[in-house]
């Protein structure tokens, strides 16, 4: 196939997000696909080949079948693309408009799932002028403050008093119009990848365990700055249960083709942390780790995703017809 690989864009994440589509087109091309890089600017631009990329409704993109989106956070992450996509009248791989922009806004995915009765890790919502909301002061310490559309550990402070909340809000609120507060869950850091569109797979769960105070960027992207243990320290049947419950979220929240599901899990307790519709993407990520482990290469997880854009974008255009 012709494939338009994009990466870049306009969140703090631009810099992930190079590696990871550097990735993809090498995964791409080694199989034989002709790649289109297409780079997404920090200021919002579009460019391949040195040429700044124009479009028109229904004109696809650079004459390509399949759009692939390595874009992490707001920008990329959030719908805003995908609509892009859908105007342009291309297949592309990933979650559509509506559950990338859910999964994308933690106070959204997480009122969507409080309604379905999917438990999870208490929360509330802030704001400079009310940065400590009713409720927060019995959760369990430490607390953790977010924005709501941040990704990468971007903008997150861990809060161990509650009378420290309005610097950490302020912070957050200087990246996003939204801010989440949560509480602490002692448990373990679990995640899961999940594959397909409407017949699902997932991966075994793999189990976080960080080299420093917290998850935070540094930890993230710093080598040694995390393990990940696959599969996770958990007896079958809650190893089970987080698998079952991450193939619930994601169809709850409509998505496509992939995204990464984070848990904590604490005794036999699963508590959904959030969903990842774009997830890091270099072959040592934890998303295309935890599917080579159970034995599906990063070249043909790739290919898979390729081929569930395709199928969609069939049934889309079915349904318009």
């Amino acid at each position: 196939m012709r494939v338009a690989v994009l990466s870049g864009g306009i969140s703090p994440e631009h810099d992930v997000s190079l590696s990871s589509g550097r990735s993809v087109s090498e995964a791409l091309s080694a199989a034989g696909h002709e790649v289109v890089d297409v780079l997404i600017t920090r200021e919002g631009g579009w460019m391949s080949d040195g040429r700044v990329v124009e479009f028109r409704p229904t004109g696809g993109l650079l004459d390509c079948e399949v759009a692939f989106p390595v874009l992490h956070g707001p920008g990329g992450e959030d719908g805003s693309v995908q609509a892009v996509f859908e105007v342009l009248d291309i297949a592309y791989v990933g979650s559509g408009v509506e559950a990338s922009a859910i999964c994308m806004d933690k106070l959204a995915l997480k009122s969507v799932a409080a309604a379905a009765g999917i438990p999870q890790v208490p929360y509330r919502e802030a704001t400079v002028d009310d940065p400590s909301p009713e409720g927060v002061e019995t959760f369990e310490l430490p607390l953790w403050v977010k924005p709501a559309h941040g990704g990468s550990s971007l903008g997150i402070s861990r809060v161990e008093e509650v009378d420290d909340l309005p610097a950490a809000v302020e912070l957050a609120a200087s990246m996003d119009s939204r801010v989440i507060i949560e509480g602490n869950s002692p448990g373990k850091e679990v995640e899961c990848s999940v594959l397909g569109n409407r017949e699902l797979i997932t991966s075994r769960p793999g189990e976080l365990r960080v080299n420093a105070d917290w998850y935070d960027y540094e930890a993230k992207y710093r080598e040694g700055g995390m393990d990940l243990v696959v599969p996770a320290d958990l007896p079958d049947p809650v190893m089970s249960k987080v698998e079952k419950l991450a193939v619930e979220i994601f169809r709850m929240a409509d998505c496509r083709g992939m995204a990464r599901c984070d848990f904590f899990v604490e005794g036999d307790l699963v508590l959904l942390n959030e969903v990842n519709t774009i997830p890091g993407f270099t072959p040592t990520s934890v998303y295309a780790t935890l599917f080579e482990q159970a034995g599906l290469s990063y070249s043909d997880l790739c290919n898979r995703l390729l081929e569930l854009a395709v199928e969609e974008k069939r049934a889309r255009d079915e349904r318009r017809s």
